[in-house]
């Protein structure tokens, strides 16, 4: 089943264009890598598919709907999450806040049931913060959880980035560089993170510059250059492809 549908989809900027008629599909259950070089127009791909900028041209279809014209909002509650290249945790609060953060979207509840704190409401709580360190366990984070997000390492700051992008819940889970920074160690536990979000169901697409994790873990691989796809398949084919090569890889190891 295709998930996610990119349908010839153009991004100009001031007459520059940053994307260039990309079609592309992700199927359901798989783990889709997006390589590429900076400037590529990798991260300007994941902010048209969660709303935070709109095509010059072309359609995004997330289960066969059109929602090229959606707001961030409403692609959220659609089921797709995301995490970002530079760290977007809410310092000032706990580490378990940060996550039930993530359910705003998904937990019903109106100002008047709220301040009556009506039965429903407690157990709805009840059940977000059970859902919450159930996200942090297998974050292996649940020892930090009454923690402020401020004392927590780097990289168990990028662990919180992802925890509050699964407390959403996604069918579609968008990973823009998370082992930028990290450690080999690191790397290699957050690639066992992503691998087990795959065996729950959950689809990822996962922009990353550390070409081991990428070749890993991807069943297949997308490959933009000046914002044009020259490259689709699997990770073996997408090494061996001259064009990949010669456009950016330049010799380098995609084992790297």
């Amino acid at each position: 089943m295709t998930l996610l549908s990119l349908d010839k989809i153009t991004k100009e900027y001031d007459g520059v264009r940053a994307l260039d008629q990309v079609s592309l599909q992700l199927t359901k259950g798989t783990i889709k890598g997006l390589i590429g070089p900076n400037g590529a127009g990798k991260s300007t791909l994941f902010h048209l598919i969660s709303g935070m900028e709109k095509p010059s041209s072309g359609k995004i279809y997330f289960k066969g709907m059109d929602i090229t014209s959606s707001e961030t909002y409403e692609i959220s509650s659609l089921g797709i999450g995301r995490t970002f290249q530079t760290i977007q945790t809410l310092m000032n609060m706990t580490v378990v806040d940060n996550v039930l953060a993530g359910m705003h979207m998904r937990l019903k509840g109106g100002f008047l049931s709220c301040g009556l704190w009506l039965p429903w409401i407690r157990k709805t709580e009840k059940e977000a913060l059970n859902q919450a360190k159930e996200i942090l366990e297998f974050l292996g984070l649940l020892g930090r959880w009454e923690w402020p997000a401020s004392q927590l390492s780097y990289s168990e700051q990028k662990m919180l980035e992802l925890g509050r992008a699964l407390a959403m819940k996604p069918e579609l889970l968008l990973l823009d560089e998370p082992a930028a920074g990290l450690t080999p160690a690191e790397t290699k536990r957050l690639a066992e993170r992503i691998g087990c979000l795959k065996q729950e169901g959950v689809t990822v697409f996962l922009v990353e510059h550390r070409m081991g994790m990428v070749m890993e873990i991807a069943d297949e691989i997308a490959v933009l250059h000046n914002g044009k796809l020259i490259a689709e398949g699997t990770p073996e084919s997408v090494r061996r492809n001259p064009q990949v090569i010669e456009a950016y890889l330049k010799g380098k190891r995609l084992d790297a």
